[in-house]
């Protein structure tokens, strides 16, 4: 088996989460999360549209992580996005941790909105 390391650009992959939290960089995010290449920061759920929006065209794919269980997106936000030109992929938080993890260690332009489990 060959294994190859892993080498990060300007975004950073999320190292954990659990009730309430996430930690990225080594440091301890409370509440809803958004990680992109341009940062991470605070995001007000699922009614904060219009930050998600702001990605239009810097990203490909976000994945929209809806806590411990997974859950349909707001229609109205929904169409919002793909009208936006964003692929939205909703999933519960663990599996879109991974998988904005697995995606951007490849290179790609993705981010990632996850309320907290």
């Amino acid at each position: 088996m060959r294994l190859n390391e892993i080498t990060y650009t300007d975004a950073v992959p999320v190292e954990g989460y659990g009730p309430g939290f996430f930690r990225v960089g080594g440091t301890v995010h409370d509440g809803p999360l958004l990680l992109w290449d341009k940062g991470r920061s605070d995001w007000g759920g699922l009614q904060d549209h219009a930050t998600l929006l702001s990605m239009a065209g810097h990203v490909d794919v976000l994945f929209v992580g809806t806590g411990a269980e997974i859950a349909h997106l707001p229609a109205d936000l929904r169409t919002a996005l793909e009208e936006a030109g964003l692929g939205v992929e909703t999933m519960n938080s663990p599996a879109a941790c991974r998988t904005y993890n697995v995606l951007l260690s490849e290179g790609r332009r993705v981010a990632l909105a996850a309320l907290p489990v």
